[in-house]
Formats: C-alpha cells, structure tokens, sequence
C-alpha cells in the first residue's frame, strides 16, 4: 500500500517546487530539510499512520505487517467459519416447546422408543436391570 501526496514548497520569490513522493521523510531529507522539527514530525506522522519511521530490511518489514493485522479471533472469516449448530438447535427446541415448529424426525424416534417399551423391547429404567434383580 503505497500513500501518495503532493508536497509544495515555496520559497521567498514565490515560485513553488512540487514533489510526489510515497514518503515525507525522504521527501524532506531530499530537500534538505532533516532539522530537528522535521524529523520530529516525519516520526509524529510515522507513530499517527502506522508507518516504519526508521529504515528497516524486508523480515523486519513482514514482522510489522503481521503486527499491523487483526488477530485471527477478530476475523470473520476464521471466527464464522462453521455454521452456529449450537444456536439453531436451541432456537429450534424453544419453537417446537411453543409449538410453531414441528421436528418429525424427533417426534419419529419418540413414537418408536414408546413402541418398543410397549413390546417389551426398550431398555430397562435404571435400577430395574438384571443386575439390580440379583441383589433382591
């Protein structure tokens, strides 16, 4: 991401010099114009957008991209990755208490496990197994 910007100096005879330029540091030591103001403020502006004020090489650069990034659990497309099963089923459990909404699946295995208890089929409460039998 390269920021552009038009820099105008005037000097006392009224003529201005234009520079474009990608970095107002260079810019101003280009010009000469490295005073202990200049290069406060060319620090100043580095800290308010987020730029590298000193030169560094190009691993120190990735190092402060990375930083410059949101962390991975601010992401949506990390943090939104998997559908909410967990809410849709609990939305789901509250309209169907309500009755405005009807699982058929759910009510299919209630009917069979009611079947099976009435043939006998269904697995003993707890306490009531064969093991429980023996010991009275």
């Amino acid at each position: 991401m390269v920021k552009t910007f038009t820099f105008h100096i005037f000097s006392t005879a009224g003529e201005s010099s234009c520079i474009k330029g990608y970095d107002l540091r260079e810019a101003l030591q280009d010009l000469g114009m490295s005073s202990l103001y200049a290069r406060r403020m060319a620090r100043l502006s580095a800290r308010i957008f987020g730029d590298v004020f000193r030169p560094t090489t190009s691993q120190s650069m990735k190092v402060v991209q990375l930083m410059r990034e949101k962390p991975r659990e601010h992401k949506p497309e990390v943090t939104e990755y998997y559908p909410p099963h967990t809410e849709v089923y609990k939305m789901m459990r509250r309209l169907q208490f309500v009755g405005l909404y009807r699982d058929e699946h759910a009510d299919f295995r209630a009917e069979m496990r009611r079947v099976a208890r009435l043939k006998g089929k269904a697995p003993p409460k707890k306490g009531e197994g064969k093991r429980a039998m023996k010991r009275k």
